[in-house]
């Protein structure tokens, strides 16, 4: 089953646009349009969805652009993420085209979506429609948001290419160029599915901000840390916010813990971390009590 990646908030590297994405892979989707008999306009539609425009941790570290699970058939890598349950299982492509192939194969080795194939491969409103109909998304939106994307960018247009487009890579300076560029010399790492880094021997904001494109008051913001803090090697360095909660339950607070360091060790707000434990901001724990990680504690 086809589950949907909500997407999120991606600062960490300069984020592609809606029309870097469509221009990059439209090819692609005219090209499995050909093979299998899915609109263009419904692919790309679906990938801009599924995939926050190619800027989800999955479709960024994955190439999995429709949120596609393992299911047991899978033999080819993976990546594990929270979304309905924690630490689950998304296939890994060594390119998008396969992501986009898969995506293919999956709707039309499924009986319940066989009558979309006896559609014009020009009605998209009749495929968005279907879809749902067929029980591929939960939202009760999910047609009408498929053909407002489809008709705001045309791309019904990309339904009525009789030519097959070559397979020749386009160049451009995507996120995930972006990414790949940065992790030549840092090791990008996921945990409560927030992109960090190991800080190393030399590094500066300004270099981890020069090398991932932001800047450096995200560094600050993202870690709860001011100007004037200096960065220490093996700490644990934010790319992205931090969440609302973490996937553990509960820290038992350790000899010289605070609540910035939990913050950092679980992926939590610091606000949130002092709000759910009824703290005052800057209080700092003692030794032994038990820190609440994802649930408000009761007085």
């Amino acid at each position: 089953m086809l589950l949907t990646i909500s997407s999120v908030a991606q600062p960490a590297e300069r984020r592609i646009t809606r029309s870097e994405y469509i221009e990059t892979y439209k090819d692609d989707a005219i090209r499995e349009m050909h093979r299998s008999g899915v609109p263009a306009s419904i692919t790309l539609a679906q990938g801009i969805l599924e995939s926050g425009d190619g800027n989800s941790p999955l479709a960024m570290y994955a190439n999995n652009h429709f949120g596609i699970k393992c299911h047991s058939g899978w033999k080819g890598k993976t990546m594990h993420i929270d979304d309905d349950a924690k630490n689950e299982c998304f296939r890994k492509y060594k390119s998008v085209y396969e992501s986009f192939e898969d995506h293919s194969d999956f709707l039309t080795s499924r009986s319940r979506y066989a009558f979309l194939f006896e559609l014009k491969v020009t009605d998209y409103k009749g495929w968005a429609k279907g879809l749902k109909k067929a029980g591929y998304a939960t939202n009760p939106k999910y047609a009408d948001l498929l053909i407002d994307l489809i008709e705001k960018h045309q791309l019904y247009e990309y339904d009525r290419y009789a030519k097959v487009p070559s397979k020749t890579p386009k160049k451009g300076k995507t996120s995930a160029t972006l990414a790949s560029s940065a992790s030549k010399k840092y090791t990008v790492k996921m945990h409560n599915n927030i992109k960090h880094i190991v800080v190393k021997k030399g590094d500066t904001f300004y270099s981890i901000a020069k090398a991932f494109e932001m800047n450096e008051w995200q560094l600050y913001r993202y870690n709860d840390l001011n100007k004037s803090d200096v960065l220490e090697e093996g700490q644990i360095l934010y790319l992205q916010p931090k969440r609302n909660k973490a996937q553990e339950d509960f820290h038992i607070v350790k000899s010289g813990d605070t609540m910035r360091n939990i913050s950092q060790q679980y992926g939590v707000k610091l606000n949130k971390l002092y709000k759910k434990n009824n703290m005052i901001m800057g209080t700092q724990p003692i030794e032994g009590q038990k820190i609440s990680l994802r649930k408000k504690v009761k007085n």
